[in-house]
């Protein structure tokens, strides 16, 4: 590699030209006077002293001046390279945090005419969650998605169902024979067709596009981060209260970790009916602030949720988590979050 080569390489971990050339010139010497320095870098001494020391905080070299004149003194290559090294393998969960939060998927928004389309749009949409989904569906049309909300559920993706124009609450899963949702309600009213998969995608669809072949109504399906969660807010606050609770699945044997908010609310939800004391661990940062994420640990000693009942929440889209931690007792919410103390990413449940 030659000597642009490697600047262009020291460019990327920060070092501006001056420093580049000061650090390179303290590698040649492996040693050198700060007069040294700067007699071959151009500059003062003032300057190099200036430089060396942000060189040093970088962990680059070290300056001892504890002798007259003072020595700068390059570290050991091998030093250097463990540095950023481990650097870089601090940063890496991070990255890969953010890169899993953004969706590759090209937005779009798609006016769909057809039941048959329909049909098909939501069992794709059903069948790619990988985190969370909620969906309502009028009872009649249970059966053209079932299989892909078993395989759902199957797989640890919290499911919200909600079955709307339901004649008879009893025994409207007689024909189902594995659960088809987490927590499953219903509705003797009829209601728009919706759904929306881990905040992403979502379609929104009037009942009759599935029910009838040969409607004129028109259904839409979108692919866009900043609507979706529209729709996963619309159902929660004006259908999913309203409706009557029908099935809850048991609490998942733990530990278990969740990138999905609600399911970790859920779940915790569940531990605490069931008197089971439940320890958090969460990835998180306080509200409104540009403060690093930082793991936070404690023991869950509340929940505010509105999924099962009892609700426990003040307003529809409230899911919290309250954690007792060693200093003090702190409420944590979902990415986004502005009613908590802290934002999560992702957060892990287990028995003490």
């Amino acid at each position: 590699m030659n000597t642009v080569a490697l600047e262009n390489q020291l460019k990327q971990f920060g070092l501006s030209e001056k420093e580049i050339q000061t650090y390179l010139t303290i590698l040649e010497h492996g040693e050198a006077k700060a007069s040294t320095i700067a007699d071959d870098t151009g500059v003062s001494k003032r300057y190099v002293y200036s430089i060396c020391e942000e060189l040093e905080e970088r962990g680059f070299v070290d300056v001892d001046d504890h002798v007259v004149p003072t020595k700068i003194r390059a570290k050991p290559p091998e030093e250097v390279i463990e540095m950023l090294s481990n650097r870089l393998e601090d940063i890496e969960p991070v990255l890969k945090q953010r890169y899993s939060e953004t969706s590759s998927r090209p937005q779009r928004f798609d006016v769909i005419k057809s039941r048959v389309t329909v049909i098909k749009r939501l069992r794709e949409y059903i069948e790619s969650a990988e985190q969370e989904l909620v969906v309502a569906v009028p009872e009649g049309y249970l059966p053209e998605v079932a299989e892909q909300l078993r395989a759902a559920v199957d797989r640890g993706v919290l499911v919200l169902l909600l079955i709307s124009d339901v004649d008879d609450p009893e025994h409207v899963l007689d024909s189902v024979d594995r659960p088809v949702g987490s927590v499953i309600r219903t509705w003797e009213l009829g209601m728009p067709v919706l759904l929306a998969v881990d905040e992403q995608l979502g379609i929104a669809s009037p009942a009759e596009m599935v029910s009838r072949a040969n409607s004129d109504d028109r259904a839409i399906a979108i692919v866009q981060g900043q609507i979706v969660p529209i729709i996963a807010g619309s159902f929660l606050a004006n259908y999913w209260p309203f409706a009557q609770q029908h099935t809850v699945v048991d609490p998942v044997e733990l530990p278990a970790t969740y990138r999905s908010f609600r399911h970790a609310t859920l779940q915790a939800t569940l531990h605490n009916q069931a008197e089971a004391t439940v320890y958090a661990r969460a990835t998180a940062q306080p509200v409104d602030t540009d403060d690093p994420f930082t793991t936070l640990e404690g023991t869950v000693v509340e929940t505010r949720q509105g999924m099962v009942e009892p609700r426990t929440n003040t307003i529809p889209i409230e899911h919290t988590i309250i954690v007792e931690t060693d200093e003090e007792t702190v409420s944590v919410g979902g990415p986004d979050s502005f009613l908590e103390d802290y934002e999560a990413r992702k957060v892990t449940l287990e028995r003490p």
